[in-house]
C-alpha cells in the first residue's frame, strides 16, 4: 500500500471512462488525471487505498507520442474534454476500442467485430448548446465557466473551443448584465443567491439562437436591459428563465418563463426540421447526428411498408426522420413536454403517418398492441439514456419480437449489457457502428442492428 505524498514512477496502459490514466505499481492500480496511455511519469500519490490509489503526475519522463498540446488555455483546469490531450487520431482508435472491449467483455460477444468508428472532419466548434455555471469568482464578481474534474468549482472562461464561435458574446453579455443590475450568482453551499447557470443553444442549420437563465426564483432584476445586450447578437431569438429552487446539482428545473421572443429555436437534420424548447433533449453535435441518423436509417431497412416504433423519442429527430421511409412511426415519451414539440414537429414538416404517445414504453406499448394489431412492430427503434433500457422494456421488446431492432447508444458498456439480454431472447448482432459525437471527451455514441432469428 502507498502512503499519501509518495513519488512513484509511472506507465500508463489505459485509460478510464471518466479519462482518467491507468497504470499498476506494486501490484496496484493507479488513478492519474491527465495522462495518457504512453505516458511515463512521476506521480505524487494524492489518495492512497488498499487495492487502488489516485494520483497526480509530478513530471513527465516520456511522453506518450499521440500526446498534443491542448489549444484550451483552460484545458489542465476545465473538467470537460478529458482527451485534449491526445491527438485526435489516438483518440477515435481508444474510442473504438471502448465499444469493442465492451461487447466482449461484457456481453460476451466474441465474434462481434466492430466496424471502423466514422470520426469527424473538422473536432471543433461542434456543440449547439453550452451550460454554463454561475459563481462568485475570488475578486466578487460573477464567475462564469465549467466545472473543474470531479467538482462544482468553477473555472471561469471566456468561451469554449467546441461551441460555436460567437457564443462568448453571449457570457460577457450576462456578466455586465449582473455587474450593472446586481443579480447574484448562486452558491450552492448556502442555497443563497440568483443565478445558477446560463444555457445558450443554436441551431446550425437555421442559425437561431436562444438563451436560458436558470435562476433560484421567478424574476429577474432588470431583464429589459440584459435583453437589450442579447438581442444586439446575430441571430438571437429569445430569453426565458427556468425555476430550480431545490438545493441540488439537477441544473434544470420544471417550469419555464418565456421572458421576451420565443425560447425556443428551430434547427434541421437533413429536410427535417425541429422547434427545440430550452428543456428539451435535442444531440449536440448536428453534423454527426446526420451520421448517426444515416446510420440508424439505413439498419432500419426500411422500403415503405414497415411499422416503426421509436421508443424513448423525445421531441421526435428519429421519429420524423424514420417516417419518410416508413408506412408509419409511433414515437412513446414518459415526458409529456417532449411529445407536445414532437406532434408540433411533425405538423410543421407535413409528416402525417407519425403519432406520439406520452408514458413509460414497457406499459403503453403492450397496451396500444393488445388493443390493435396496426400497432405491432416491424422495426423497433431504441435511443435510451445513459443507464440504458429498463429491464422490463427490454422484455416488452422481446415479448414485441419485431423483425429487427436498433440500438442507439451512448454508454457502449449499457448497450453491451442489453445486447447480451436481447440476443438471449432470440436475436442476432448483425453490425455494430461507433460514430465519434463528442471529440475530446471520453463519450461515443453507438448504433446496433439485431436481427430477429
Amino acid at each position: 500500500m502507498f502512503q499519501k505524498n509518495q513519488l512513484i514512477e509511472l506507465t500508463i496502459e489505459d485509460i478510464t471512462d471518466t479519462g482518467e490514466g491507468i497504470g499498476h505499481a506494486d501490484g496496484i492500480t493507479v488513478f492519474v488525471n491527465r495522462a495518457i496511455p504512453g505516458d511515463v511519469c512521476l506521480v505524487r500519490i494524492l489518495k492512497a487505498k488498499k487495492t487502488y490509489a489516485i494520483g497526480k503526475v509530478e513530471e513527465f519522463r516520456k511522453e506518450a507520442p499521440s500526446r498534443v498540446v491542448p489549444e484550451c488555455p483552460q484545458a489542465a483546469k476545465c473538467g470537460g474534454c478529458q482527451l485534449s490531450y491526445m491527438s485526435y487520431e489516438e483518440q477515435l482508435r481508444l474510442k473504438q476500442k471502448k465499444v469493442q472491449d465492451c461487447i466482449r467483455r461484457i456481453g460476451g460477444f466474441t465474434d462481434v467485430t466492430a466496424e471502423p468508428i466514422i470520426g469527424m472532419d473538422e473536432p471543433k466548434a461542434y456543440r449547439n448548446k453550452g451550460q454554463f455555471p454561475v459563481g462568485t469568482g475570488a475578486d466578487g464578481k460573477a464567475a462564469l465557466g465549467f466545472y473543474a474534474g470531479r467538482s462544482h468549482r468553477i473555472v471561469p472562461t471566456d468561451g469554449c473551443l467546441m461551441l460555436w464561435p460567437g457564443h462568448e458574446a453571449i457570457l460577457t453579455a450576462v456578466r455586465a448584465w449582473m455587474a450593472e443590475s446586481g443579480a447574484s450568482a448562486y452558491d450552492e453551499e448556502t442555497g443563497k443567491g440568483l443565478v445558477r447557470h446560463v444555457l445558450m443553444r443554436k441551431g446550425f442549420a437555421t442559425g437561431e439562437i436562444a438563451v436560458c437563465l436558470v435562476i433560484n426564483g421567478e424574476r429577474i432584476p432588470a431583464g429589459e436591459l440584459l435583453w437589450k445586450n442579447l438581442s444586439e447578437i446575430h441571430g438571437m431569438t429569445g430569453l426565458s428563465l427556468n425555476v430550480n429552487r431545490a438545493q441540488t446539482n439537477v441544473i434544470l428545473g420544471d417550469r419555464l418563463i418565456p421572458l421576451f421572443g420565443n425560447p425556443c429555436i428551430t434547427d434541421r437534420i437533413g429536410d427535417v426540421s425541429f422547434e427545440i424548447s430550452p428543456m428539451a433533449f435535442y444531440q449536440v453535435n448536428p453534423v454527426q447526428t446526420k451520421v448517426l441518423y444515416d446510420t440508424a436509417l439505413a439498419f432500419a431497412g426500411l422500403t415503405g411498408r414497415e411499422t416503426v416504433w421509436d421508443l424513448y423519442c423525445g421531441i421526435g429527430t428519429i421519429s420524423l426522420f424514420l417516417a419518410k421511409a416508413a408506412r408509419r412511426v409511433f414515437g412513446i415519451e414518459i415526458v409529456p413536454e417532449a411529445i407536445e414539440n414532437a406532434k408540433k414537429n411533425a405538423a410543421a414538416n407535413g409528416i402525417a403517418n407519425a403519432e406520439f404517445y406520452v408514458g413509460a414504453a414497457e406499459d403503453v406499448f403492450p397496451k396500444l398492441v393488445a388493443e390493435d394489431d396496426r400497432y405491432r412492430a416491424d422495426v423497433i427503434v431504441v435511443d435510451p439514456p445513459r443507464k440504458g433500457c429498463d429491464a422490463k422494456l427490454l422484455e416488452t421488446m422481446l415479448t414485441m419480437a419485431p423483425e429487427r431492432i436498433v440500438y442507439v447508444s451512448c454508454d457502449p458498456a449499457t448497450l453491451a449489457r442489453d445486447l447480451k439480454v436481447l440476443c438471449a431472447g432470440g436475436y442476432r448482432i448483425e453490425r455494430v457502428q461507433p460514430v465519434d459525437q463528442f471529440p475530446g471527451s471520453v463519450h461515443v455514441e453507438t448504433a446496433a442492428l439485431l436481427v430477429r432469428g
